[in-house]
């Protein structure tokens, strides 16, 4: 969403309850490539145990790993059952230390500081990974990844790779579970029956002849949702014409042509299509597809449940849709032009500056990660207890009243990940078109790994967010006129500094370009 706080909202729901939804795990093709990975890992960990990775698993040992979320009443029953695994494979234990959601903003920052001793801690872009890093809170995994987790740094891209690193040195092991750039519209193909839509829905015009049919013939539905989050359309249209937002995610103001071998920043009043753009909304805001008070709604679920008939989002938020709301038709139309995977450390693992079995530590990360039983007993639990699989191998929590799947999301891979039951063929085919299309170091792929770094110019960086918020959010919803607002939006952003802002990061763009050369 628009929000800053809406896209972690949203890595977490992705997390949570997406951990049921992204991922091949199901498909006859990746069940060979999981067993392939299971067999792998359970050759690791013969390997360690028999001392050549120079491992010695000797003396049994507790590990300690900290996670990001409330603890689930009946965890404890899971931990139990997962070790067993652990012991017999890698002789060590696993103890799991929760930091609620009310309490992880001041507590997980201190984790780091305390001088605790433990091992393992779940990481993220969200949580300031590289802010710790660079302020020691995390061991240097240059030596000890590869050679205590050898297959899970062997699956891991070079984009991945980068983003582990800071100041030249790994410090995180990112998440092997692909996600994607990819946004677009979802909309509801049960509501036009009887009517002349022929169905399309690859541009937006065709998302404007699809919402006057619905404004004509089902005046009970909102066309758009839209509420105070903000719209995505700006966002979606950006990316459609092939640009791609500095800072990696929605609701920037900042923006380059990633094409371009050395490129440059831009925002949206020097962009030639904006008015094109804003004239599209302005003429969409009075026929009524969406609400005049749409920036004070705070119902964000409009579409699931029935108010609304298209929504722009993610292929994750397609899914939960269509498992969530069965009695409901969906479909999904990915409009991005240049699809990348979005930062692998957006979920990642690290190893604790005070830990006393960081080479145990990742022996276990790489036996969870590569091993078909050690992953499901960790991050689903007991079978027909905590979840139950279906003849697809797709997935559901029982009881989450007790039990959920598990907080260290950085675990998930593409392989061994499961679909939730329900999950369309319409997610797999998608995502199989994209992994087939993205390559390192191509298009926006290849400025995955660039981080803005704003320490020098936080006070003008916050006050253009706040214009940007302000003045564009209702100019791109066509409430205030599309010349004279972009021209006041122009002059307010001035006002806040973004040529300062700008000067600052083409400066840290430009030596990421330069460093991609050698």
């Amino acid at each position: 969403m628009k929000k800053a706080s809406k896209l972690i909202s949203t890595l977490l729901t992705a997390a949570m309850v997406g951990t049921l939804l992204a991922g091949c795990g199901g498909s006859s093709s990746n069940t060979t490539t999981a067993e392939s990975v299971a067999d792998k890992g359970t050759a690791s960990t013969e390997a360690a145990s028999s001392g050549e990775t120079g491992l010695d698993t000797s003396e049994e040992v507790e590990l300690v790993m900290y996670v990001v979320s409330n603890e689930p009443a009946k965890q404890q029953e899971l931990t139990d059952n997962m070790n067993k695994i652990f012991k017999e494979k890698l002789n060590c234990t696993l103890k799991i230390n929760y930091i609620g959601w009310a309490e992880y903003p001041n507590k997980y920052p201190l984790l780091f500081s305390s001088g605790e001793a433990f091992d393992m801690a779940y990481a993220a872009t969200w949580l300031n990974f590289s802010a710790l890093a660079q302020k020691g809170a995390f061991m240097n995994l240059d030596e000890l990844w590869p050679t205590y987790a050898p297959d899970n740094f062997a699956m891991q891209s070079e984009t991945a790779k980068q983003q582990a690193t800071i100041d030249g040195h790994y410090y995180c092991v990112p998440t092997l579970l692909a996600t994607y750039s990819a946004y677009g519209p979802m909309w509801r193909t049960d509501i036009l029956d009887g009517t002349d839509w022929d169905g399309k829905m690859e541009s937006f015009e065709d998302m404007e002849k699809y919402m006057d049919l619905v404004k004509a013939n089902r005046p009970e539905f909102e066309p758009y949702d839209v509420c105070s989050s903000g719209s995505e359309m700006d966002d979606l249209y950006m990316y459609n014409n092939g640009m791609y937002a500095i800072k990696g995610s929605t609701n920037d103001f900042l923006f380059i042509d990633p094409m371009e071998e050395n490129p440059k920043l831009f925002t949206y009043y020097e962009y030639d299509k904006t008015p094109e753009f804003l004239e599209m909304m302005n003429r969409w805001n009075e026929k009524g597809f969406f609400s005049k008070s749409a920036l004070s709604d705070t119902d964000t679920e409009k579409t699931k449940n029935g108010k609304a008939v298209l929504k722009i989002h993610n292929v994750d938020t397609f899914t939960g849709l269509v498992i969530d709301k069965p009695e409901y038709s969906f479909d999904y139309a990915n409009l991005v032009k240049d699809v990348s995977n979005l930062s692998f450390t957006q979920d990642a693992m690290v190893i604790s500056n005070t830990s006393k079995h960081p080479e145990r530590a990742l022996a276990l990360w790489n036996l969870i990660t590569t091993d078909r039983e050690a992953f499901d007993a960790f991050f689903y639990g007991i079978k027909d207890v905590s979840y139950e699989l279906n003849d697809k191998g797709e997935v559901k929590t029982l009881d989450p009243d007790n039990y959920a799947a598990s907080a260290m999301w950085a675990a998930r891979t593409t392989e061994l990940n499961r679909d939730g039951i329900g999950t369309p063929e319409r997610t797999t085919e998608l995502k199989k078109e994209w992994d087939a299309y993205i390559k390192d170091g191509v298009g926006s792929q290849k400025y995955r790994s660039f981080v803005l770094d704003t320490s020098s110019i936080e006070t003008e960086y916050a006050a253009c967010q706040n214009v940007h918020q302000q003045y564009w959010w209702p100019l791109e919803l066509g409430y205030t006129d599309p010349v004279s607002g972009l021209k006041e939006y122009q002059e307010k952003m001035e006002a806040a500094g973004i040529e300062k802002v700008r000067e600052v990061l083409q400066q840290q763009l430009d030596a990421y370009v330069a460093g991609l050369k050698q």
